[in-house]
């Protein structure tokens, strides 16, 4: 059987017991670095991306028989990306108990720990300013800025009106550009 790459003929192959495995298989594949990477920019350790990511794919394994095609399998895929990302901030947040400023300085601090860090640089700079916003606004910029997503795939993902996806935008810019212009 020839390796699918469409969407649907994935699912298809899916939804068949004898090439469900493979489908599965070629989904991840097609997916997982640029989920890795959505996921990354999210929680910033490499081990927490990873182990978000092991998530994102059991709950995948999980919902694919199920999954309606209402959406593109890629949209479907960053939602189920973005509330693990969400909910494995929350626990950090919980089991931290700390206030959300403290969650984000140590963000911060975990981007400073990178043996690559270099204050000066602009690509850090950038880095230090993006998790320093609030989760929401990180989430959009992330998504708008690294991944191209437009506001109206972006608007599903998330379950948010364009509108607002563009105000969140807005002021992300400006937090960052305030950011590095001044620091």
């Amino acid at each position: 059987m020839p390796m699918a790459n469409d969407d649907s003929e994935l699912l298809i192959m899916f939804r068949e017991p004898s090439s469900r495995e493979k489908a599965y298989t070629s989904i991840i594949r097609k997916y997982q670095e640029r989920l890795y990477w959505h996921i990354r920019r999210m929680v910033v350790s490499h081990d927490d991306a990873n182990d978000v990511l092991q998530n994102v794919f059991i709950r995948v394994w999980n919902g694919l028989e199920n999954f309606r095609e209402d959406a593109r399998l890629y949209t479907w895929l960053y939602r189920i990306a973005t509330n693990e990302c969400l909910t494995f901030l929350e626990q950090q947040k919980r089991r931290n108990v700390l206030p959300l400023s403290d969650v984000e300085e140590g963000l911060s601090n975990q981007v400073r720990a990178d043996k690559d860090f270099d204050a000066s640089r602009a690509e850090w700079k950038l880095q230090l300013a993006i998790q320093r916003l609030p989760e929401k606004q990180r989430l959009v910029f992330n998504l708008r800025y690294y991944d191209e997503m437009p506001y109206e795939e972006m608007s599903r993902v998330l379950e948010t009106s364009e509108g607002a996806l563009k105000a969140s935008y807005h002021h992300a810019v400006k937090k960052i550009e305030d950011y590095v212009l001044n620091h």
